[in-house]
């Protein structure tokens, strides 16, 4: 199973964490979910399902792959490492799936797939974590696939 796991690009400040749901993306922002978007297209295969979390800065760099995306609100920064194991069927599922989400979750999903005992992992800006798991033998194993940020693009 492939798991990509894509942090959301650079979004305005907002002092107000009633309004933190409705931060749009920066002018910088939006460059980088297009270089990642253009990045990904070619490298994802077709069958890969898109869900992002509820935010608006989210939604808006999931948009710029161009593919259906689903809203999910496990994926909201209020949500859960045990929801989106749960949600996804890790390490089952059928699909491959492109997660667009938030720090921290992320570190701490990534960090518990690797077995990585420090918690969370730092996850910059508008990049993206692959992930995937494999069996070998008797036993399973998830691999880091690959690691990209938007800036080396």
């Amino acid at each position: 199973m492939d798991l990509m796991l894509w942090r959301h690009a650079e979004a305005v400040e907002c002092d107000d964490p009633a309004q933190d749901s409705f931060r749009k993306l920066t002018p910088r922002g939006e460059k980088q979910a297009n270089r990642m978007a253009h990045w990904l297209d070619r490298q994802l295969p077709q069958t890969t399902r898109v869900w992002t979390s509820p935010t608006v800065r989210t939604q808006q760099t999931a948009s710029a792959l161009g593919r259906p995306c689903k809203v999910r609100k496990e994926l909201a920064p209020d949500g859960s490492v045990d929801q989106i194991i749960e949600l996804i069927g890790w390490p089952n599922a059928k699909s491959p799936f492109l997660l667009v989400g938030h720090q921290p979750m992320l570190g701490h999903l990534i960090a518990r797939l690797l077995g990585i005992s420090a918690g969370e992992l730092p996850v910059k800006k508008g990049s993206v974590w692959w992930l995937r798991y494999r069996q070998r033998g008797d036993f399973g194993q998830t691999v880091l696939f690959a690691v990209q940020s938007p800036d080396t693009l």
